[in-house]
């Protein structure tokens, strides 16, 4: 038997003295190894992915939670500030009401007093009128004595009439 040194042959030769050089320098070991620490740096990333994610959901629903209080406490101002306002109309509707109801009083009380001197002022000017008609007839008609008699009852009688 013969063997034919071709091409063939020095390629398969080449491959194997490859191979086994691969095995001696110990490549796949070092290839499994490479391989592993690899796998390791990625289960380690998603570890960290993994974890991060967790402490974002975290944060995610303390501020979901956060943001609720904010809202419930917002809503019991609006609440407080609102019952607020309609206490202040309320007390103001009543203080202007307050206010219009002593100023009609008031305003009837000076009428009245107003009517009052008026009706003073009338009577005095009625009874300072009557006096001097009185006064004019009397000195036209009557002689000193009698003008004095009147004059001392018209006198008496007014007096009474103011006390």
């Amino acid at each position: 038997m013969e063997f034919a040194f071709d091409a063939t042959f020095f390629a398969f030769v080449g491959l194997v003295l490859f191979l086994a050089l691969v095995v001696y320098l110990k490549v796949p070991g070092m290839m499994a190894r490479s391989l592993d620490d690899r796998a390791d740096q990625i289960r380690n990333e998603l570890a960290e992915a993994k974890r991060l994610r967790e402490e974002a959901q975290h944060l995610l629903a303390e501020y979901q939670r956060k943001r609720k209080e904010a809202e419930a406490e917002a809503a019991h101002i609006v609440a407080a500030a609102e019952r607020e306002a309609e206490m202040l109309t309320t007390e103001a509707k009543k203080k202007t009401e307050e206010f219009v109801a002593n100023r009609t009083a008031l305003s009837e009380q000076k009428i009245k007093q107003a009517e009052a001197e008026a009706m003073k002022a009338v009577r005095s000017a009625a009874v300072d009128l009557a006096i001097a008609a009185a006064e004019t007839v009397l000195a036209k008609q009557a002689d000193a004595k009698v003008q004095s008699e009147l004059f001392g009852n018209a006198v008496s009688q007014v007096k009474t009439r103011l006390n």
